[in-house]
């Protein structure tokens, strides 16, 4: 028999078999609410890995090719050492443009801290300068060593500390999306052995009746294995699509919305959590197998 035959008797089962499965009662309970619930949670726990790793992405490429220059200067050198600077900038190999920011915009960018009506002009604010890379890049180190000569006043952000956090952040909450993933599978298999283990006890007159018709123990932990590897297709299946309806549901946010700009799936990710069900149909077979073969060897 082929795989594709074997899946079809796997679905169509035996319906002698199938007898000493309860077709309700606790059990039946246990395995659909726990396969659906830990479906859901499975389905934020992958949004919330690949949000986060578009976010880190999104700020690393923002960084990677932007830097900042910061002038500190008596307020009647600002504008002479400002323009040093962009000459210096100007011939500096890697930098493909630089331009001073005007004071709406470093209002803007003071305003998310101390309000829309801060009077700049009262204020010994630094000039910022913003350069802009290209592909080759620039050597920092040798554009502090002109700077430091030529503009005194003037500080280098390369944006290098900013940058590797971010990569080390990404990767770290991508690892923990993952581990999420494996122990909510793992309490899935806990679960639904329990489950199982409850069904066999609670049937075992009706094996006992099984065997002495001369059922093997193989033919009856297999319409176990059906039934709640069914079970678990069918609860996992009801929570990815909760699941992914209520991701779907979140409000977007917006430019300024931080961590939750771009949560949820994108694109080709919508097709990922509809692997969760299938993912806890092999748990669920696994966790079964295992639990019925145990049993029925213990069983008198």
């Amino acid at each position: 028999m082929n795989a594709l035959g074997r899946i079809g008797a796997f679905l169509v089962g035996d319906k002698q078999a199938d007898r000493a499965v309860p077709p309700s009662g606790f059990t039946v309970q246990l395995t659909l609410f726990s396969a659906a619930a830990m479906a859901f949670l499975c389905v934020f726990a992958l949004a919330l890995s690949l949000a986060a790793g578009r976010l880190a992405d999104r700020w690393g490429e923002e960084l990677a090719r932007s830097s900042t220059l910061r002038i500190s200067a008596p307020t009647d050198q600002i504008e002479a050492q400002t323009q040093a600077a962009l000459n210096v900038l100007q011939t500096t190999p890697g930098v493909a443009s630089a331009r001073a920011l005007d004071t709406d915009e470093q209002r803007a960018l003071l305003e998310p801290w101390f309000g829309p009506d801060l009077p700049l002009e009262g204020l010994p604010i630094p000039q910022l300068i913003e350069i802009k890379e290209n592909a080759d890049g620039f050597d920092a180190a040798g554009l502090r060593l002109r700077l430091q000569a030529e503009v005194p006043g003037a500080v280098l952000d390369d944006h290098t500390r900013w940058r590797k956090p971010l990569i080390r952040a990404a990767s770290r909450l991508r690892m923990l999306g993952w581990l999420s993933i494996l122990l909510i599978g793992g309490a899935l298999a806990a679960m639904i052995t329990l489950a199982a283990n409850a069904a066999l006890a609670a049937n075992a007159r009706v094996i006992a009746v099984l065997r002495l018709v001369g059922a093997t123990d193989s033919y009856i932990a297999r319409a176990f294995v059906r039934r709640f590897t069914l079970r678990g297709l069918g609860g996992a299946a009801v929570g990815t699509l909760l699941g992914m309806v209520a991701v779907f549901l979140l409000p977007s946010a917006q430019g300024s919305g931080g961590f939750l700009t771009g949560l949820g799936f994108q694109g080709a990710h919508w097709l990922m959590p509809l692997f969760i069900p299938l993912l806890a149909a092999v748990v669920a077979f696994a966790a079964t197998r295992a639990a019925a073969r145990k049993t029925l060897r213990e069983l008198p």
